[in-house]
């Protein structure tokens, strides 16, 4: 599906791109010229939904504290439940920091 497993050297050179970033000034850099506003506020709103779903928030506290949608929240819980496991490797990772 994504570049591990389908092999798309577009998708794998953006991920390079990404690995190579080495401030937080570069990674604004890079993703405001990258992504719209809007998507970079969704990537994320995704990944406070994930930290909220992890500490046991309700749909309905995180809806009002992100106004993430349920289908957003109910997705991400799903990753949580049948991903790769990168969303609890990267918090956790933030939170040693």
């Amino acid at each position: 599906m994504y570049a591990k497993r389908s092999g798309d050297p577009a998708i794998e050179q953006l991920l390079e791109v990404i690995m190579k970033l080495q401030s937080m000034e570069e990674c604004y850099d890079f993703f405001e010229d990258l992504t719209t506003p809007k998507e970079l506020q969704a990537l994320s709103q995704r990944l406070e939904v994930a930290k909220m779903l992890l500490n046991g928030s309700t749909y309905m506290e995180i809806e009002a504290e992100t106004g993430a949608s349920t289908a957003i929240i109910s997705r991400v819980k799903r990753i949580l439940h049948d991903g790769n496991g990168s969303y609890r490797l990267m918090l956790g990772r933030l939170e040693q920091q």
